[in-house]
């Protein structure tokens, strides 16, 4: 028995792609977007049933979310019925659902505190294998305006130059700027080359009236504020 012929064997009402022509994506549970997406399923098995497992599997790694935390295309190959193609096509959508969140989040949020900016991009950064060390820029109000990734691996201060920062800075006509790694480690703790980096950036905005207010290091669901430890004026 083929895939389509274990298709049609399901109620119309039931088959994905028609309940959602019928009533749209918000009437479909998370199993039917799932073989939405995976569009077949494998021998003997429809794309539905295949999402159900598929779902079973990732709750035991935390959830759907667990394809937006780091999970690779060798690691879905691992499940079967799952190979690179569709690997690539879950991790792209997962991928595209952080940026539309993000960028929607980004036009109402508003961060007061080194607290709120660290539980902001907390989830984000605290996963990953490797630093990565990014500029976020605020207006008056305390609005962001963006997040610029300034260098992905290991913090080197003489690698990272104000210009590049600042000129992100005037690009989007930030007022003041907020400094932002991680430490794969799990330890917050701030190296050498993180206050050299600190210093550099201070001094530069302090030149171009566009001042450097923090540098939040984020670790295994902690972070360490330079700018509370006193390293920032």
């Amino acid at each position: 028995m083929n895939y389509r012929n274990i298709m049609k064997e399901l109620p119309e009402s039931e088959r994905p792609y028609e309940k959602c022509l019928r009533f749209g994506t918000t009437y479909l549970s998370d199993a039917e977007l799932l073989a939405v997406i995976l569009r077949s399923g494998t021998p003997g098995e429809n794309s539905r049933d295949l999402a159900i497992r598929l779902l079973h599997y990732l709750e035991e790694r935390g959830g759907l979310g667990a394809i937006a935390s780091g999970m690779t295309v060798e690691e879905l190959c691992q499940f079967r019925g799952i190979g690179k193609v569709k690997s690539i096509q879950l991790l792209c959508i997962a991928e595209l659902a952080k940026r539309i969140s993000r960028q929607n989040a980004e036009n109402d949020v508003c961060l007061y505190s080194p607290s709120s900016i660290a539980a902001y991009y907390m989830e984000e950064l605290c996963h990953l294998q490797q630093e990565v060390t990014a500029a976020v820029f605020f207006n008056t109000k305390n609005k962001l305006l963006h997040c610029s990734i300034i260098t992905k691996g290991t913090v080197n201060a003489s690698l990272i130059t104000p210009r590049e920062v600042f000129i992100e800075a005037m690009k989007y006509q930030a007022v003041y700027l907020v400094l932002l790694h991680n430490h794969p480690s799990g330890d917050p703790t701030p190296s050498r080359e993180d206050l050299v980096l600190t210093n550099r950036m201070a001094e530069a905005g302090q030149l171009l009236e566009i001042p450097l207010i923090d540098h939040i290091i984020i670790g295994d669901h902690r972070y360490v504020s330079l700018k509370e430890r006193g390293y920032i004026e």
